[in-house]
């Protein structure tokens, strides 16, 4: 899946509602998106800043709706919310609607296909806009031939304790810590949101599942050539009770060189399923590294820590202390701390 906007295209960011804590694409696409983000929707905080809530980002005014939003000309309406199962919340429509009746085009990291919603089809149709659904995944995919293992570039995997640990951001940090040393280094993005960010991928937890790990092999071998360390985004956890599938195709589809465990300080249930707890976190080693060991030996290499539990770096600097003891690796928070001291303990 390619998404076509232009690194000075416009957008509106969709998070109703939910910015920006449950909101991790809207964020993802502040952070780490080329193109300017003209406003972001949120009815809860309209007339508020993204800086008042997210200031580590470009600065952007939060409005209410798309009608508010099309004063400032943008060129597209990036849906910004990945709920679980991926569905779509029917009070977006009229924001949605709007976007494609003013001919902006509207891109989608849902489950639920816009281009297949026949309202929005056809207004589309009428006014000139793409819709574009990034989790469509290509048709000719096929199986694993367990030949991610042979290529040159070396293969970094970030992996969790649970969803939403910051396996993308991880991913990202370390694809920035690694250029800014002069290393030529690639992103391989598997899920919605780092595709919307990078332009390109595939999303592994859309395609079907006998494909699963050979689309996350051609990702590697495609983007191998090109780089000589890659560094994947992982998904989910290899205990979620939903999502596992996604994280054991990741594991083995890209034979991975070395693995980055991500974990959310004080998290001890399953994301939205908190009567699953939390295994202790120095048991994931062994399980990602004897998961993978039967296709392609890996380690554990390195830990990343989402510290925002805390508000004094003293803190946070002693949580991912005792995180790197726990899982016997050197570790960071790479928002808060950096990334480049877990980058040199890498291939």
């Amino acid at each position: 899946m390619s998404v076509t906007l232009d690194s000075d295209d416009s957008v509106v960011v969709l998070a109703h509602e939910q910015f920006p804590g449950r909101a991790k694409t809207a964020v993802g696409v502040l952070r780490y998106a080329d193109y300017d983000v003209a406003a972001v929707l949120d009815r809860a905080h309209a007339g508020e800043r993204v800086i008042d809530h997210v200031p580590d980002v470009d600065d952007a005014p939060i409005v209410e709706s798309m009608d508010a939003a099309l004063e400032m000309d943008p060129d597209a309406l990036v849906i910004g919310i990945s709920p679980i199962g991926g569905a779509f919340d029917e009070s977006w429509r009229p924001d949605v609607q709007t976007a494609i009746d003013a001919g902006c085009d509207v891109i989608s990291g849902l489950h639920y296909f816009l281009a297949d919603d026949p309202e929005f089809a056809d207004s589309a149709a009428e006014s000139g806009a793409d819709l574009v659904d990034v989790r469509r995944p290509p048709a000719d995919l096929g199986v694993s031939e367990g030949q991610a293992g042979q290529v040159d570039a070396d293969v970094v995997l970030t992996v969790g304790t649970d969803c939403n640990t910051g396996k993308m951001t991880t991913t990202l940090e370390l694809v920035a810590a690694a250029r800014a040393q002069g290393i030529d280094a690639g992103f391989v993005p598997t899920g919605q949101t780092g595709i919307m960010i990078a332009g390109w991928g595939i999303p592994v937890d859309r395609t079907i599942a006998d494909f699963a790990a050979g689309a996350v092999e051609r990702m590697v071998l495609d983007a191998a050539a090109d780089h000589d360390v890659l560094f994947v985004e992982g998904q989910g956890t290899i205990v979620h009770p939903a999502y596992s599938g996604v994280t054991c195709s990741l594991l083995h589809g890209a034979m991975p060189d070395a693995l980055v465990l991500t974990h959310s300080a004080g998290r001890e249930a399953i994301h939205g399923y908190e009567s699953v707890a939390l295994p202790p976190v120095e048991t994931y080693v062994d399980l990602y590294e004897s998961l993978a060991a039967p296709v392609a030996p890996t380690q554990v290499a390195a830990g990343a820590l989402d510290t925002r539990a805390f508000e004094a770096d003293d803190a946070a600097r002693e949580a991912v202390t005792a995180y790197g003891d726990a899982i016997g690796a050197p570790a960071t928070d790479p928002i808060r701390f950096g990334a480049e001291t877990i980058l040199d303990e890498l291939p």
